[in-house]
């Protein structure tokens, strides 16, 4: 009869210590596994509390701006288009501690505070310090800039006829980039990718 060989003590120890290595990866894993579900259900739910701030923010200020079409002839798509690029969904410092919703400038002392912004100079964009206008409310804001619209500014009174004119969102968009409103090249596609994703034509 064939006598049984007796497996050396190292040999069993190697193979304890496997084991254990393959056990403790297992539970790794699962707790890998577990972190992850955790991870993507904690981003879920910011996710979620974002859009919900955000259509938050459209809804407040939507009514007003059908009124100012109404009044003043401007697209709600392009003001409130322009109230969430410019204010950065009402959290800028400019816009949460003064109302100021679209970068509106000002030369009052009284009336303005001395902000640093950014400017899109000589195809670069450089920090400066500028005055901007304070306001009572984002509303207060809000008829400032249609008013802007229909009067223009001391050098051109009909520089922004052609935004008022517009029919369509893009249109008005890119009637801002020729009026001058802003330096940055790339305005009209922002404004018009901020009206596509949110749907704000529906306001128009």
């Amino acid at each position: 009869m064939a006598r049984r060989r007796k497996i050396p003590m190292f040999v069993t120890v190697v193979i304890g210590l496997m084991l254990t290595a393959v056990a403790v990866v297992s539970v790794q894993t699962l707790m890998t596994r577990r972190d992850l579900a955790r991870q993507a259900s904690v981003a879920k739910s910011q996710s979620a509390s974002v859009l919900a701030q955000k259509e938050a923010f459209i809804t407040r200020l939507a009514p007003y701006a059908k009124t100012l079409q109404t009044q003043y002839q401007v697209l709600p798509s392009i003001t409130l288009a322009q109230a969430i690029l410019e204010s950065d969904w009402g959290r800028s410092t400019l816009a949460s501690q003064y109302h100021n919703l679209f970068g509106i400038k000002g030369t009052d002392p009284a009336k303005t505070k001395l902000l640093a912004t950014k400017e899109y100079v000589n195809d670069q964009w450089v920090t400066v310090k500028a005055r901007f206008v304070v306001y009572d409310s984002d509303l207060a804001s809000m008829k400032a800039h249609a008013l802007l619209f229909v009067n223009g500014t001391a050098w051109n009174k009909n520089q922004y006829a052609a935004v008022r004119a517009a029919k369509d969102y893009q249109t008005a968009a890119y009637a801002l980039k020729t009026a001058g409103y802003a330096t940055d090249p790339d305005y009209p596609a922002k404004l018009i990718n901020v009206v596509q994703t949110y749907n704000l034509t529906r306001y128009d």
